[in-house]
């Protein structure tokens, strides 16, 4: 079982920042940090005081975080970056907005007082002896503080107070890591006051100390407790009052702070094996379908996070293409207008777009990469709409004449024509590179398509169904915002995005197969259509080769493919590996690395052979190296195990300018970010290729069996740890890893449990909702023959009645006979409660699972006390009913799994509930379409 928790963060927007540079503009981006740490950098919008982002990403982080705030800067190329004000959101705001945060926050100015960081360790205890108590406070060491001076480093030393009294420990010179294991002791008195503070600091020579953050303990629960001993977060101090609220401008947040536990693999089987059969059941024959159930009543504001959860979950079953198989027919099943079909934001149209960009990234990026390049080097200037010519963003010409409006649109129609004369071109070329499971997805699709349109007024639409999706949902929507996508690192500026609009616009036109409908609506690409034409031909050429694949092919190239080792990242990176004594260099040679799921490997350029490789399965951390050791602050470290099987380090840089050998840095006092810009791109420039790397790397090491749980965030030289000053190069690291802090992509390894959970969530969360829906239905006759029966006093308002031949007890479990057509029924004395079906046990079993791991469970609905029906089943009644102690072992089979303790759950058929443990009451109303339990504590009434 594991618990963990995930941000998800839009970064929207800002407006009414101060302007930071001569122009009276600014050039903002945002930092974003968990606990003080750089995760995120968005792109620079270049001259505007309102600027617009728009990026979203997700964040995986252990439950123990604390913060996440927002700093806005102003990028400057030639000086450092000005910092034009943050944000800040507790882990406790955010728990108390369960469907996220979002709106306006005001920025408020940095105060140097309230930028702390890092843990300190403390041993509080009330000794007493003969005398008065005394109050002991034991300073062990502190981690990760906060960098105050120029060298990268700070001086500390820590301050304690109480009843007006200080002591002050040793100064640790130039560590952020520093041990004091020094020992303070306080008379007691009863009168004082009831507080302690324990306060680091920086020291300096000349300025005054730096606040590093503090430490409260209450006394009255010390002397309670009698001693304390543990790593306490440093605090802020924010007694400072705040004026001018809102004069640095506001910026527009979305954050959604999530919390999930992850139970073992084995209690999803049963919710998963569930839905896996569902997918491989016609809607004709299953005319209420749990599939069909799910999308009706997942809301809009949802329905992309379901897609999404049920296409990482069929791919990793192997059944993305029948899942998607199945919502093409259900679609199918309620269009009646050919030109609606899959123009809604339905499940089919959002699991397409999840599937695109889950399988497909790799094969986007070969596709767009080469044209968009050219688009953002070239920096033409493109236009075809005559209202928006600009004569005065051409230039000349010739030495003496201005281009005229026509010229620039004809030179503009020329250009767009090449870039997309090269898109369509490497489309053309790009069938054998598609993923398999992409091309049989959209077979599928083409075919059944072309069976519910079979009339020749039609003989398009089964084209523009494939290219509704890759073309006007994926294709398009990476050329408009290729940073979106990561084809690219920044986003465009207001040239090059114009250029790329009216690409895109092109391409949607050869995506609806240039109708009537998309020329009428911008008459002003008519210029553009000979090749909007022959692009029609050549995509239709393209689809039908596409969807030329066999079983048989599609299995060979899935082999392939899995045999295939293929990069999670690659890209150039600056390696320095660390050996031996003496000092270190900060020498880097630049390599091309390659990340696949079973090595990170190196060579000196991508097509060279691999010079050397470092196997999965002996990495032990990923983590950063602070920037003091090598004078940048985007520096990584790799710890693994060696040949010889002790621990080796490679230092890896990401991008920027590499210092020579020998180079110290060259500060003024005050700037934090000089040691960045002297050599590299303006400071954090590289948090995000870092942070990528970092990432990828711990995700496909997460299940290593000797990952480290500490490391050294120095280097070794001159025989001691430059971060702690440890002598020894073997001695236990002096901060903690962060294994669990990764960024999510579109192309991360499957995670099946995680994805099962969340299904499982979503599921509980509208569980009434589906019932309602599929009561609504059968009443209809959309099940078959099952009529309905109303309820007295609370609970269901009808309930399937049941057939009279029905076998009740044995439905229950998997494997049984069952004759009423997979439905049974489970009856509390003479009433019948629910219909209960083999698969019906799944979500319940999960829910008692959850129960038995002490989870907290989740409130569900009432237990029908009163329902009138029929006589019970003459098989409940009989003598061969099993006894309490059969039916118990009976139903705990499917619950026994791994860590789950001993429940029984009883049903007696006199009426009473008779269980063994009196820990915990369950009972079971599981139902044919969603179990529906019901936890009762030991007061039963």
């Amino acid at each position: 079982m594991a618990k963990r928790s995930s941000l998800s963060i839009r970064i929207i927007e800002g407006k009414n920042l101060p302007a930071k540079d001569i122009t009276g503009s600014s050039d903002p981006y945002c930092i974003v940090k968990i606990d003080n740490e750089p995760i995120i950098r968005t792109a620079t919008v270049w001259k505007t005081l309102s600027p617009f982002w728009g990026e979203e990403y997700k964040v995986h982080l252990p439950p123990t975080f604390h913060s996440v705030s927002f700093y806005v800067m102003d990028e400057d190329a030639l000086s450092r970056d000005d910092v034009i004000g943050k944000v800040c959101l507790t882990r406790d705001v955010l728990a108390e907005h369960p469907k996220g945060f979002s709106g306006w926050l005001h920025l408020k100015e940095i105060d140097p007082d309230e930028e702390v960081q890092g843990e300190i360790h403390l041993q509080m205890e009330i000794v007493r002896g003969q005398g008065p108590q005394k109050l002991r406070c034991t300073v062990f060491e502190a981690r990760d503080l906060a960098r105050k001076d120029r060298n990268g480093a700070s001086d500390p030393f820590v301050r304690v107070r109480y009843n007006g009294k200080t002591q002050e420990s040793s100064i640790v010179k130039k560590s952020c890591y520093p041990r004091w294991n020094e020992t303070f002791e306080f008379e007691l008195e009863e009168s004082a006051p009831g507080t302690l503070c324990v306060e680091a600091w920086d020291w300096d020579l000349v300025s005054r100390n730096d606040f590093l953050g503090k430490v409260m303990f209450n006394i009255h629960g010390l002397q309670a407790a009698q001693r304390e001993e543990g790593w306490f977060w440093l605090r802020p101090d924010q007694s400072k009052t705040r004026v001018d609220e809102g004069s640095l401008g506001s910026l527009q947040l979305q954050v959604w702070l999530r919390d999930e536990t992850v139970l073992p693999s084995n209690l999803y089987q049963p919710l998963v094996q569930l839905l896996c059969r569902e997918v491989k059941l016609s809607p004709k024959d299953h005319p209420v379908h749990l599939i069909s159930l799910i999308e009706e009543t997942t809301t809009a504001e949802c329905r992309q996070e379901v897609a999404t959860n049920l296409v990482k979950l069929f791919l990793g079953q192997g059944l993305a293409k029948e899942f998607l198989d199945l919502l093409f027919q259900l679609e199918l099943r309620r269009t009646v207008e050919a030109n609606t079909l899959f123009r809604s934001n339905s499940l089919a149209s959002k699991s397409m777009e999840s599937f695109l960009k889950v399988s497909g990234m790799q094969y986007l990026h070969s596709v767009l990469g080469p044209t968009v390049n050219r688009v953002f080097e070239e920096k033409k200037y493109v236009e075809l709409d005559p209202s928006k010519v600009e004569i005065k963003d051409v230039g000349c010409s010739g030495l003496h004449r201005i281009q005229t409006e026509s010229e620039v649109m004809e030179q503009s129609a020329q250009t767009l024509q090449s870039y997309l004369s090269e898109l369509l071109s490497a489309i053309s070329r790009s069938v054998r590179t598609c993923p398999a499971v992409i091309r049989a997805t959209f077979r599928q699709l083409f075919k059944r398509v072309q069976e519910h349109f079979p009339e020749n007024k039609h003989q398009n639409l089964k084209f523009i169904a494939v290219t509704s999706f890759l073309c006007l949902r994926f294709f398009s929507p990476a050329i408009m915002a290729p940073k979106l996508f990561h084809l690219r690192e920044k986003h465009a500026d207001a040239r090059t995005s114009r250029t790329l609009l009216l690409l895109a616009k092109a391409v949607q036109n050869i995506g609806n197969m240039d109708t009537l409908a998309s020329r009428a609506k911008e008459a002003w690409m008519e210029p553009l259509q000979p090749m909007v034409q022959r692009g029609v031909t050549q995509l239709k050429e393209f689809i039908t080769k596409l969807i030329d694949i066999e079983e048989k092919e599609e299995l060979d190239l899935q082999r392939a493919l899995n045999l295939q080792a293929l990069p999670v990242k690659e890209g150039p990176l600056f390696i320095h590996k660390a050996k031996g004594k003496g000092p270190l260099l900060p020498s880097f040679k630049k390599l091309h690395f390659s990340l696949t799921s079973e090595a990170l490997s190196f060579a000196k350029t991508p097509s060279s052979k691999k010079m050397s490789f470092i196997t999965l399965a002996n990495i032990q951390a990923a983590e950063k190296v602070e920037e003091k050791s090598f004078g940048s602050s985007h520096v990584m470290q790799i710890i693994y195990a060696g040949e010889a099987g002790q621990s080796e380090t490679a230092y890896l840089q990401c991008k920027g300018k590499v210092p020579p050998p020998g180079w110290k840095p060259s500060l003024r006092p005050g700037s934090w970010v000089t040691i960045m810009s002297s050599w590299c791109w303006p400071v954090l420039q590289c948090v995000n290729e870092l942070n990528q790397w970092l990432s990828a790397l711990r995700k496909v090491c997460l299940n290593n069996q000797g990952m480290l749980g500490s490391y050294h965030p120095g280097i070794f030289r001159g025989e001691k740890w430059s971060c702690c000053h440890q002598k020894e190069k073997t001695s236990l690291g002096c901060d903690k890893t962060r294994n669990r802090v990764t960024l999510q992509e579109w192309n991360d390894p499957l995670d099946p449990d995680l994805e099962a959970q969340l299904i499982y969530r979503h599921l509980l969360g509208v569980q009434d909702t589906i019932r309602e829906k599929y009561l609504e239905l059968t009443a209809l006759g959309a099940a078959g023959n099952i009529p309905n029966i109303q309820s007295e006093g609370p609970g269901p308002a009808s309930m399937p009645s049941i057939p009279p031949s029905a076998s009740c007890w044995d439905c229950l479990f998997p494997g049984t006979p069952c004759h009423a057509g997979g439905l049974g029924a489970l009856w509390f004395g003479d009433l019948p409660v629910a219909w209960v079906s083999p698969w019906s046990l799944a979500l319940s079993s999960l829910l008692l699972q959850k129960s038995a791991f002490g989870c907290k469970p989740t409130p569900l609905s009432p237990f029908p006390r009163a329902l009138q029906g029929p006589e019970p089943c003459p098989g409940l009644r009989s003598s061969a009913v099993p006894t309490c102690q059969e039916s118990s072992r009976r139903l705990k089979a499917p619950l026994a799994g791994e860590g789950s303790r001993d429940i029984h759950v009883l049903v007696s058929w006199d009426g009473s509930l008779g269980p063994q443990d009196r820990q915990s009451w369950a009972l079971l109303v599981p139902h044919p379409w969603l179990a529906l339990g019901y936890i009762l504590d030991s007061n039963i009434p």
